[in-house]
């Protein structure tokens, strides 16, 4: 028996009753931008919020949880991923609806672009940043994401998230911790949905800023390529592809994994890459930025799951720690 099927036979009848899907041997490489990546043992589309909890409260807390988004900023390991990966659904968590003049609740589902989208038409400026950010709410709320000089805390106003147990859990700004590229929020809490605080404003300017976010994106990054977005975290002082570039990484590839010509903080899937040909191309990257320049750059992608044995990846290729 698979080992997908054998761990949802060994939880019974502690299922029944839930009205999500659950997905025996799910394969990641088709949920996730860079279209590479192992088996997850099991897949749970909760159908809302009360189904996600019943979910948590039904599933012992040995058995290993990973909480997933769209799968733009992720890069899953070909050795796969052990116990449920939770995936939230669109149609539970991925509605945005302006609940007071300059106030957006969006579920955790919620494309960031379709936030600006909701924002711009009832004329609430702040929010044009997300229209270039190709990842959903959750993972903005996790990642505090920003483009364009915005950041996520900049909006945040209060965030829903459920723990481990299933219990309800209402997060302020402060409590979220946040700084560059980082919340402080436990990493076991699962985000269902936040309220967001914008401006007033025209939406000749809103719609104006949104296709300069978008224009931008569109001349200098690769977004038409099977990508994960930025791959290194901008280090204090200057920018990650400055770097990049310095230690002539542009174009730099390993197997089907490339670091993008046209944006080298970009990795692409030429089409043949594995989760292993993008890590170990990232640490390549890493250990000769650190050679030239003495900087550590620090993963923006998340990288989840087991390594094939035998194809294992070090930081820095375990040379320079």
């Amino acid at each position: 028996m698979m080992r997908g099927q054998a761990l949802i036979d060994k939880l019974g009848g502690r299922l029944d009753g839930l009205r999500g899907r659950i997905t025996p041997n799910a394969e990641m490489d088709k949920i996730t931008w860079f279209r590479a990546g192992g088996l997850a043992d099991a897949l749970f589309q909760p159908a809302d919020e009360d189904d996600l909890a019943a979910f948590l409260r039904a599933v012992p807390e040995e058995i290993p949880l990973t909480i997933v988004g769209i799968g733009s900023n992720l890069l899953v390991r070909d050795g796969g991923i052990t116990g449920f990966v939770i995936r939230l659904s669109a149609k539970g968590f991925g509605e945005a609806e302006v609940i007071a003049p300059t106030t957006i609740k969006a579920g955790a589902a919620t494309p960031d672009k379709r936030l600006a989208a909701v924002a711009y038409q009832a004329g609430i400026g702040g929010f044009e940043f997300y229209h270039g950010i190709p990842g959903a709410v959750g993972g903005a709320l996790r990642m505090n994401a920003g483009a364009n000089g915005v950041e996520t805390r900049e909006r945040v106003v209060e965030v829903r998230a459920l723990d481990r147990k299933g219990d309800l859990h209402t997060l302020s700004n402060a409590d979220m911790g946040y700084a560059y590229r980082h919340s402080a929020a436990p990493a076991g809490l699962i985000f269902t949905s936040a309220v967001f605080e914008g401006v007033l404003a025209d939406k000749a300017a809103i719609k104006a800023a949104m296709d300069a976010v978008q224009h931008h994106r569109e001349t200098v990054q690769p977004i038409r390529e099977k990508t994960g977005g930025s791959t290194f975290k901008n280090p204090e002082g200057t920018s990650a592809w400055k770097e990049i570039d310095r230690a002539g990484c542009r174009g730099l590839m390993i197997g089907g994994a490339q670091m993008s010509p046209m944006h080298c903080n970009f990795m692409i899937n030429t089409g043949t890459a594995t989760g292993y040909d993008l890590e170990y191309l990232g640490e390549t990257v890493r250990t000769r930025v650190l050679e030239r320049s003495g900087i550590r750059l620090h993963w923006e992608i998340r990288r989840i799951g087991n390594f094939r044995p035998g194809h294992e990846v070090q930081e820095f290729l375990g040379q320079l720690l």
